[in-house]
């Protein structure tokens, strides 16, 4: 029998077993997998018929090496950095805005407004692409028909230029008021005397705002513009969805939607781990280099 000593030991590791069992079999275990996948190629014997006609066999790098020279790859990157650069901006904008005009001490309908802006992040991804993928089709979108019942003829959102600004249109319609939910939090937080006081300084609500506000909010706005880049990284609901729309999406649009193409449709499995491991690696890259920037800048002390 246990000594009561070894159990007081041992008791926070029988709270944790749960996490670290769910942990295990939920992350760790599909990302070694993954590694384990990208790491062989099937290797075809003869006809490549039969049960024992194909083979897994060790590929080292290169399916690596193949991941990151494929021009597709390259060019859906590039493709989701520009829906990044209008979206993210845009978005946080928004955000920032709707957040700031809920914290106004004069505002009616708070917790209704408040609602309203957040209730879209409620509604699936799938689901709000589908939504306005039939608003954005000319035939059967009452836009359209408002705009030809004056004689107009509006724009083509599905295509060209048009379509990026489609596409990031879902995204902020649906990830505006999760971040104005963080921002208005972090507002609530900031102390009502510093209003106050700037108030008698004759400060008028716009400078408190630009002045007191914005500077008391940043790190709430650099962790969702930190959340938010992931995000758009790993976009594919919404292309994936209005895909079958337009003619102008392909199935590679965006990284992940190669691999989904890669793995599901063409069977291609190992290159598929390889690519994703590869967005992976990116995006933590990417996202740890942000993080470490922005603590140098916080640490450094304002002379």
């Amino acid at each position: 029998m246990a000594s009561p000593r070894t159990t007081r030991q041992l008791a926070p590791y029988g709270f944790l077993s749960p996490a670290i069992v769910l942990f295990g079999l939920f992350f760790a275990l599909p990302i070694g997998y993954a590694i384990h996948l990208s790491l062989h190629t099937v290797r075809v014997k003869g006809l490549g018929l039969g049960t024992k006609a194909r083979e897994e066999v060790w590929a080292g790098l290169s399916n690596y090496s193949s991941a990151l020279t494929d021009p597709e790859l390259l060019a859906g990157a590039g493709r989701v950095l520009r829906y990044g650069a209008l979206l993210v901006p845009l978005m946080l904008g928004l955000a920032l805005l709707f957040a700031l005009l809920l914290d106004t001490a004069r505002i009616r309908f708070r917790a209704a407004s408040r609602l309203a802006i957040f209730l879209p992040y409620a509604v699936p991804g799938v689901i709000g692409s589908l939504l306005w993928g039939f608003l954005y089709l000319p035939s059967i979108s009452p836009g359209y028909f408002l705009l030809r019942a004056v004689g107009l003829s509006g724009p083509d959102l599905l295509s060209g230029g048009g379509l990026y600004l489609a596409l990031a249109n879902i995204a902020v319609w649906g990830g505006t008021g999760f971040n104005m939910v963080v921002l208005y939090t972090s507002l609530r937080a900031v102390p009502a005397e510093l209003y106050e006081a700037a108030r008698l300084d004759g400060c008028s609500e716009i400078q408190i705002a630009l002045r007191i506000k914005v500077p008391m909010v940043l790190p709430a706005l650099v962790l969702t513009f930190f959340f938010s880049t992931i995000a758009t990284l790993q976009v594919f609901a919404e292309p994936m969805t209005l895909s079958p729309l337009t003619n102008s999406l392909s199935s590679t649009w965006s990284p992940l939607m190669k691999v989904y193409r890669d793995a599901f449709v063409q069977g291609g499995l190992h290159s598929a781990a390889a690519t994703a491991v590869v967005i992976a690696v990116t995006t933590l890259v990417l996202s740890f280099g942000f993080l470490k920037l922005v603590n140098k800048r916080t640490s450094e002390p304002t002379s």
